[in-house]
């Protein structure tokens, strides 16, 4: 009796919480006191001798300091070694040259979020079919919406459960996100066509065999005018502040309107790129994109005061219009969904991709007539069609040839070697 394979899966799930407004309190003192952890910690690090920087002695000074200041005494245990434990790891990735150094967390810049770290604690269960109960510490016992299957009950155990969660708060309320680890049957391979996907900020997503995924505006016309409205009245009413005199209530709620209805227009850009990432994932077995670099993409062309840029609003606008449909995002929801499917991503140079003619092969000055027509210059071709599409059909080309840049999943190493071709010796 053959064994079937399985792997193991761990990805998060956010959910809703249907918080009263006492429990709401009780989360943002928490957040509060977490965030004053974290600068409690940045003060000591750097105050203390390097030879005395150890999580011990970290560890130690957060005991302390939770028994003589009230307010920190409502951070969970739990949660305030996991502030210290984050604190450790920025400095990690930091010496690594993964990120900056870490530095003091503003009250109104920095996210609310508190850290569950041990599953057990959560006591999750399904009482309703749109709602399920957790333990939050310090809190009780909370709502929030059931809208995914959780590895809970007669269906736990340990290689099916929830690890951890955690409490983040955004303009549209508290939401908890579940840190869930799955064991799963192995995926056979997708026996889907190939494709390439040319991103852009006029389309979307084009496909090399002429599909092409469009959204309209993320707000309607009456939010948008809305949100207009909001924002010329903060413009007032910041004028009529005084320098150093703090912020008033009735511009503190106009703000909470206007990142209320960004995060509105947020949250549907995101499901569209979940639907859309998933209908990809389900038709086709290998999906190839470009190795794209967006923090170079959007860098500003103001330039110095010696040598001003050039075009730097209209450079503007694009670096918005490029942030808003964020590429990386949607590379990242297709690169799980394949691996989920049984597919693969794959990545490629983008270098010439928009200006090589799909047919014959050739870059002729001058093809790239516009933003969505593509005319080959070449006396001997003469093709013509829409720019996006001819731009993923050279994406597909260069993974057929064999020149990939980055294989993005686990399979995709085994299928490059096979599909690297050896240079032909002449």
């Amino acid at each position: 009796m053959s064994r079937v394979a399985s792997v193991k899966r761990q990805f998060g799930h956010r959910a809703r919480l249907g918080l009263s407004p006492a429990e709401v309190s009780a989360a943002d003192a928490q957040a509060h006191a977490a965030r004053t952890m974290w600068n409690l910690l940045h003060a000591w690090w750097q105050m203390m001798p390097k030879d005395r920087r150890t999580l011990a002695n970290a560890d130690a000074a957060i005991r302390q300091s939770r028994k003589d200041v009230d307010f920190l005494a409502v951070l969970p245990a739990q949660a305030a070694r996991a502030v210290l434990k984050a604190y450790f790891q920025a400095w990690k990735n930091c010496w690594e040259g993964r990120a900056d150094a870490p530095n003091f967390k503003g009250r109104f810049r920095s996210v609310m979020s508190v850290d569950i770290p041990q599953g057990r604690d959560l006591n999750v269960k399904r009482v309703h079919r749109r709602w399920g109960m957790v333990n939050l510490p310090k809190i009780g016992r909370v709502r929030f919406r059931w809208t995914k299957g959780l590895p809970v009950g007669r269906r736990a155990d340990s290689e099916n459960r929830i690890t951890g969660a955690r409490l983040v708060k955004d303009a549209l309320g508290w939401h908890i996100a579940f840190r869930v680890m799955t064991q799963e049957p192995a995926p056979d391979p997708h026996t889907g066509p190939e494709v390439g996907i040319d991103v852009g900020v006029i389309v979307p997503l084009a496909l090399s065999d002429g599909t092409a995924y469009e959204h309209g505006a993320w707000l309607t016309e009456r939010e948008k005018a809305r949100l207009l409205r909001l924002e010329q009245l903060a413009a007032r009413r910041k004028q009529h502040r005084k320098p150093g005199e703090r912020t008033s209530r009735r511009l503190h709620r106009t703000y909470d309107e206007i990142a209320g209805l960004r995060a509105k227009a947020k949250r549907r850009a995101a499901d569209w790129q979940h639907r859309t990432t998933t209908t990809i994932a389900r038709t086709y077995g290998t999906v190839v994109v470009e190795a794209l670099t967006v923090t170079n993409m959007v860098k500003s062309a103001r330039g110095t005061v010696d040598v001003p840029g050039k075009n730097v609003a209209q450079k503007a606008g694009l670096n918005r219009s490029i942030a808003a449909e964020a590429w990386g995002r949607t590379v990242t929801l297709l690169a799980y969904r394949l691996e989920r499917n049984g597919g693969i991503l794959v990545k490629v140079p983008a270098s010439g991709t928009s200006q090589r003619c799909s047919a014959c092969g050739l870059i002729t000055p001058g093809s790239r007539e516009s933003q969505a027509v593509f005319v080959c210059k070449n006396p001997g071709c003469g093709w013509s069609g829409n720019a996006d599409h001819n731009a993923a059909r050279n994406l597909l080309h260069l993974y057929r040839i064999g020149l990939v840049a980055v294989p993005a999943a686990g399979r995709a190493v085994v299928r490059r070697a096979r599909r690297v071709k050896p240079p032909t010796v002449r």
